[in-house]
């Protein structure tokens, strides 16, 4: 992944971060903010204002993020993700709550638990999804160990909503997994 960048804001990623700042600001649980912002996130999915051109750009040799509102409190923050065919997230969780929604294109993911194994431990796959256009899914930890993928031929967009400030954080990924993965 490339060094986050900062964009110039549209009218629908402003109406977005209004939308999301209600939704944040009423304090609820993770679980229970995380499904709120997903359902003010699936209404600007695959609208033709949402990105600018350059924000809608990619990277050759990894998939590419764009930061497209940090919140100032640090509360949550949103980022456009760009893959182009074949690029790929390595396995990990989260620091905070997130919601993906998918802008434009289709995303695979593959979904893990992680279990002890003696000593040690080992990830189990417990779920492949495919997201399409349109595909709102949010989750808190613990509990979010995943890979993300672009397995389509085209280029694939998806917005990002996360409960910690990205651009401070440079990424939203709170652990790597580097473990043996019982596959589906």
């Amino acid at each position: 992944m490339t060094t986050p960048t900062a964009a110039p804001t549209t009218a629908r990623i402003d109406q977005l971060v209004d939308d999301v700042r209600e939704a944040v600001g009423r304090g609820l649980p993770p679980d229970t903010t995380a499904y709120l912002v997903g359902e003010r996130l699936a209404a600007h999915l695959g609208s033709s204002d949402l990105l600018t051109p350059e924000q809608r750009e990619g990277d050759p040799d990894h998939y590419r993020q764009h930061i497209l509102h940090a919140e100032h409190d640090g509360s949550f923050s949103i980022v456009a993700l760009v893959w182009l065919p074949g690029q790929e997230t390595c396995i990990h969780d989260h620091v905070s709550w997130c919601v993906t929604g998918v802008h434009e294109g289709t995303e695979s993911e593959r979904r893990y638990r992680l279990v002890p194994d003696g000593t040690t431990a080992r990830l189990v796959a417990t779920e492949d999804v495919v997201n399409g256009q349109g595909d709102v899914c949010g989750f808190a930890p613990p509990g979010d160990i995943h890979r993300v993928r672009n397995a389509c031929s085209s280029t694939a967009i998806s917005i990002h909503i996360y409960g910690a400030d990205v651009s401070r954080l440079g990424s939203s990924v709170r652990r790597v997994y580097d473990l043996p993965a019982d596959e589906l």
